[in-house]
Parts: C-alpha cells; sequence; structure tokens
C-alpha cells in the first residue's frame, strides 16, 4: 500500500513539472521580445535537462543528425572517411585520423593533418560541424584538401573523390597488393592477428571467418587488438566473448537500485577451439571493448596486455520522441563484470577504484601519447595495399617497435612452447 501511495506520490509530481516545463516554453515563444522557434524552445529544454544530469554519454539527437547518427552506428556512409577535431593548443582542424581503406586514406590523408582549406576556403574561425559541412557531398563529388602534415613546413593539396565509406571493424596486420588482409603477423607468420575497430553486426561473423582460416592453416596462438576501440553493439560484445568460451557469464547488466536487468550467458555451440590468446587494450579501448576484454580475463581464457581502459560501463538506450521531435539517448542501466566488478569510471573515481579493466599481472606496459601516435600512424602505413613481392613493412629499415604488441608475441610464445595451451593467470 505505501509503494503504491509512493508512486502516485512521484506521478503526480512529474506531471505536475511537465506542466510547468510546457507553461514555460509557451510563456517564452509568446512573450519574448524577439521572435523564437518553439523547436528551438524545446531542444534547448533537452539539452538543459541533460546537462543536469551531468552525464556524458546522454545526449539528445535532433531530427536533422538522425540519419548521420545511424550511418555511424551502420558504419556505412557516403564521404571521404576522416574525422575532425580541433586542436585544444592552436584551435586548428586536424584529421584524427583517416579510416583505413577510405577515400581519403588511399589519396594519402594522415593522422594529424591539419586542414588549412576545403575546395580553397579557410577552415581558420571555423566550428568542426561547420567544416564537416564544407566535407561533406554526393557520391562521385570531388572535394580539395589543403593540408599540412605533420612535420613538415610546406602545404600540399590533395583531391578526393566522395564514395562510400564502408568501415571494416576487423582488420589484418598488413594488406596485400589487392586490398585484402593478412591476418598474420609479418614478423611472426605462427602468431594470427585481428584489429577489432568497433563492434557492429557483422564483427562477430568476420572476426570467427578470419580465425576459422588461421586455425586451418595453423597458428600458434591469437592477438586480438582492441587499443582505441571505442565500443558499439552490446550484442556484438556477446557473440566475440560466445566465440573463445562455452559457458558462464558474459556480463550483467543493472538498473540504478542494483537490481539485474539482463544476464548475458555463453553457450557451448560453435565455440572456437582453444589456444593461446591475448587482448591488446589501452586507455582508449571503451564500452564493449571492455566487456570483451573483462569476460575473457575473468574466465581466464586471454591474458589482457596494455594499459588500464577507459571505464566505460553504462548502457544508452535510443528512446524515439513522439511527432518525429529526435532521439534521446539515454543511460539506463551500468554493466558488471563476470567477477562482479563494475565496469564504468564515476567522476569522482580514483586511480586505487575498481573501474575498467586492468591488464593482466606481468603484462601491463603504459605508452605516452607521442608513442601512441606514433603506433597508429604506423597501423594506417601497415594498411596501405603492398606490391606484390614487396617486403613487409615491418621488416624495413626504420619500423616501428610497438612495444605493446610485443609483450602480447611473449606471451603466445611462451604459452604454445607447452604441451597443453594453459590459461591465462
Amino acid at each position: 500500500m505505501i509503494a503504491v501511495m509512493l508512486f502516485c506520490r512521484q506521478r503526480a509530481l512529474t506531471d505536475r513539472n511537465s506542466r510547468l516545463v510546457g507553461e514555460v516554453l509557451g510563456i517564452i515563444e509568446r512573450q519574448y521580445v524577439e521572435p523564437v522557434e518553439g523547436k528551438d524552445l524545446f531542444e534547448g529544454a533537452v539539452y538543459g535537462m541533460l546537462d543536469t544530469i551531468d552525464d556524458r554519454y546522454s545526449d539528445f539527437i535532433p531530427p536533422r543528425e538522425e540519419q548521420e547518427y545511424y550511418e555511424d552506428l551502420d558504419n556505412e556512409f557516403v564521404g571521404v572517411g576522416i574525422e575532425v577535431v580541433a586542436d585544444p593548443t592552436s584551435g586548428r582542424i586536424m584529421v584524427r585520423c583517416p579510416l583505413i581503406g577510405s577515400p581519403a586514406h588511399k589519396a594519402g590523408i594522415r593522422c594529424e593533418d591539419v586542414i588549412l582549406r576545403i575546395d580553397g576556403q579557410s577552415t581558420q574561425g571555423l566550428t568542426t560541424e561547420e567544416t564537416s559541412n564544407l566535407i561533406r557531398g554526393a557520391r562521385g563529388t570531388i572535394v580539395v584538401f589543403t593540408v599540412l602534415h605533420v612535420d613538415e613546413t610546406e602545404p600540399v593539396d590533395i583531391e578526393i573523390v566522395r564514395d562510400l565509406v564502408k568501415v571494416d571493424t576487423v582488420r589484418g596486420y598488413t594488406r596485400d597488393s589487392e586490398g585484402r588482409w593478412n591476418y598474420r603477423l609479418a614478423s611472426h607468420p605462427k602468431i594470427g592477428y585481428a584489429q577489432v575497430t568497433s563492434f557492429d553486426q557483422a564483427t562477430p561473423r568476420d572476426l570467427r571467418r578470419a580465425i576459422e582460416n588461421l586455425l586451418e592453416e595453423g597458428i600458434d596462438g591469437m592477438i586480438i587488438d582492441l587499443r582505441d576501440n571505442p565500443g558499439g553493439l552490446l550484442y556484438s560484445a556477446q557473440d566475440v566473448c560466445d566465440l573463445f568460451i562455452s559457458d558462464g557469464d558474459i556480463v550483467t547488466t543493472r538498473e540504478r537500485n542494483g537490481r539485474i536487468v539482463r544476464r548475458l550467458t555463453a553457450t557451448s555451440s560453435e565455440t572456437l577451439p582453444n589456444f593461446p590468446l591475448a587482448i591488446l587494450v589501452n586507455r582508449h579501448s571503451a564500452s564493449a571493448s571492455e566487456i570483451v576484454a573483462a569476460c575473457l580475463q575473468d574466465h581466464r581464457r586471454a591474458v589482457v596486455v596494455g594499459s588500464r581502459t577507459w571505464g566505460k560501463g553504462t548502457v544508452q538506450e535510443l528512446i524515439e520522441l513522439a511527432g518525429d521531435h529526435g532521439t534521446l539517448k539515454l543511460t539506463t542501466a551500468s554493466y558488471w563484470r563476470p567477477c562482479e566488478a563494475n565496469i564504468h569510471r564515476s567522476s569522482t573515481a580514483t586511480d586505487e577504484d575498481v573501474w575498467g579493466v586492468k591488464p593482466t599481472e606481468g603484462y601491463e606496459l603504459k605508452i605516452d601519447k607521442d608513442e601512441e601516435l606514433e603506433r597508429r600512424t604506423w597501423q594506417f602505413e601497415l594498411a596501405r595495399p603492398r606490391r606484390l613481392g614487396s617486403t613487409p613493412p615491418s621488416a624495413e629499415e626504420g619500423a616501428f617497435d610497438d612495444l605493446q604488441l610485443d609483450l602480447a608475441v611473449d606471451y603466445i610464445q611462451k604459452i604454445s612452447e607447452q604441451e597443453t595451451p594453459a590459461a591465462a593467470e
């Protein structure tokens, strides 16, 4: 009876607040000294409410941005294949990194290129959104970038044809002359390697296909690189975990009262054979990538190598608002790993608190920002199609030494030398 009374009281309070919000919107729209659009007031009210809850992962997607948002979820869109950011020091517009295989990547755009002009128009003073609007265009049309490469003094013009960009979320170590991925390390061909950049619907299928082909040919072990992976679909992460474990919890999601609302478990069907497995992570590995790393670590199926992950352990639900007024992306639950630890890092968390995924003991190796940039740049160079019979990039003079990858290789070699592959400690 008390619970029913409390519910009714809360419902009445919510209804009263809703009426008050509507009343304020109406007053401003009718009486403010300058004309104002009702939809602008509505969107401002939504943004204001989201600012109040102080959650960086909750957001409002207005109708004009919905198509682009869902294209990003599908990992397929028309464009050149870059993400633009503002340099925090100079404010200049920069390329974070071109997508591998995208028109920008093929044309020679590099990580952290400064974009000076687009089709002759200066980017000085533009926001990232204004810059993105200049870059967008119809498939088959040409856009000319004037860019300044890192460590160079003279800008260059690069012509790019806009095209359909399909993002491969499962990538190998190098590509052959026809652009196909090689899922073996060039310097250690008995070790498989797959970089998973995000988790979409095709990720589990593509990863399974790559590993099964490697197993048929024979490998000593496998490295899955989740560094810089921001996450993606929960069920994609579940299916990836299910490739490697046959039973037990993968992850649970819990409401704000701690009640478990969903328990995702592994199945025994089509589990891949046991083999030495290492997972590479860094401080930019988040969300779904943390679910995979935590699950395989807790089940002692893989060793986790690199540095502590981001700590994004919350679930966002997409709620379409009535009347085509946009979509609310709202945090509604949190992720918990099989060992019952919370993945999420709160705004007040310290390094001593439990959050994210720490590397397995003995396999933690932090690198600084300069080394991270060098490693990303090197991976993009590795992804360029190679001429038939050319020297593998990792064997070339001046090749980047990926120390975190080296540590994962050491683990695979150590375990593969044993008669029976042991679970990661």
